[in-house]
């Protein structure tokens, strides 16, 4: 227990950035202004009910796909069950765990964490989740070596707990092991797929690609193509026929790349 204690610790009383949106949550909530951020958590943060602390923090302390992959080498070696997570929360609050929020400015604002924001970074660490041998052994095998840990913790999210959909995951990192083939990208995206539209298994997804790859084409042309003008003047003023308006390109080549992986993906799932 105390090995996971002391590396969730670390990872919590770091510095981190006080996110935009829990400023604005400030203010619109509680009137406090940039100016008073510090006298608000010294003097009214203890005041607040749990769930108004978790609404608050939720942004900074729901652990990012990169602060899992600190847990990586850490969940090779041993898991905790989550029988056992109350535990170590109930330690890590009479640690306590005093986390630093770092201001635009640069000012470091001590936070002593209460138990809703470590249950929240706790329970979604994926700490119980055991890698199954055949995918374990095919992440370490992937080309860069600095991926796997991120990797892993990919691999630990909750969407690839039924064996169908760990079979999608399998297959893309089987072809990933060509180095030609690897994009760390592409399996971010992957994960993005999975969890917001949670396909039940290969054939599911590949059956929905389709529809993406047209919808993705119709806004590829669509932005490539400004739309017309609703009058004569309108369009004068940006240069009659010769318009001047400019396409948006970062929009464009994002959406390609889109469309690009799942290409991909679909040759993977189709093979």
């Amino acid at each position: 227990m105390q090995v996971f204690v002391d590396a969730v610790a670390a990872e919590l009383e770091r510095p981190r950035a006080l996110l935009k949106q829990v400023v604005d949550h400030l203010a619109s909530h509680y009137s406090v202004s940039r100016d008073e951020l510090g006298a608000f958590f010294t003097d009214r943060l203890s005041t607040l009910e749990d769930y108004e602390i978790d609404l608050l923090f939720s942004p900074v302390f729901t652990p990012t796909l990169t602060e899992q992959a600190a847990f990586s080498d850490l969940l090779d070696r041993q898991t905790l069950p989550a029988a056992a997570w109350p535990e170590l929360i109930r330690r890590m609050a009479d640690r306590p765990t005093v986390t630093r929020l770092l201001t635009e400015d640069g000012t470091a604002h001590a936070i002593r964490l209460h138990e809703v924001s470590l249950e929240r970074f706790v329970t979604r660490l994926n700490l119980d989740v055991v890698i199954p041998d055949p995918l374990g052994k095919l992440l370490h095998s992937l080309p860069p070596p600095g991926d796997r840990a991120l990797l892993k913790a990919l691999a630990r999210r909750i969407v690839w707990n039924k064996e169908p959909r760990r079979e999608i995951l399998f297959r893309y990192l089987l072809a990933a092991t060509s180095e030609d083939f690897y994009q760390r990208d592409d399996l971010l995206a992957l994960l993005k797929l999975m969890e917001t539209y949670q396909p039940k298994d290969a054939p599911d997804l590949l059956g929905r690609i389709p529809h993406w790859q047209e919808v993705l084409k119709q806004e590829i042309t669509a932005a490539a193509s400004p739309k017309p003008f609703f009058a004569a003047r309108v369009q004068e003023l940006h240069g009659g026929g010769r318009d001047q308006r400019h396409q948006d390109n970062t929009m464009i080549s994002g959406k390609q790349r889109e469309l690009e992986f799942l290409g991909r993906l679909k040759g993977v799932l189709a093979a």
